[in-house]
């Protein structure tokens, strides 16, 4: 992403999903941009950033209107077959926090 997520005023919802990536894509990549396709049609979905080193951390921070926005998408038929494959394939450890965000600070040279 090349920019920071435009969230709304506080409060609202973050998942960060931090993980370590195996060796190879293994279809990775296109998944990944499904998701992140995906996760913006579902209703409740602010925005999200995202960025991996080269020694494989990555860490995704997606913003949700809601708790049950968030358990909407994670049960979502295409995004649960992606996590199996997460498991089974792309990471060799990961680990998901969720929060409310209470306040925020932005700055923006204009």
């Amino acid at each position: 992403m090349s920019e920071p997520a435009k969230t709304p005023k506080p409060p609202y919802h973050v998942v960060i999903f931090t993980s370590r990536r195996t060796e190879g894509d293994h279809g990775y990549g296109d998944t990944a941009s499904r998701m992140d396709e995906l996760a913006a049609q579902q209703p409740g979905y602010l925005g999200m950033e995202t960025a991996r080193g080269a020694d494989g951390l990555g860490i995704t921070i997606s913003y949700w209107a809601s708790e049950a926005a968030i358990a909407a998408w994670s049960a979502h038929a295409e995004h649960r077959v992606a996590k199996s494959n997460g498991v089974t394939q792309w990471y060799t450890e990961y680990v998901i926090r969720h929060g409310v965000i209470a306040r925020e600070k932005r700055f923006e040279r204009t």
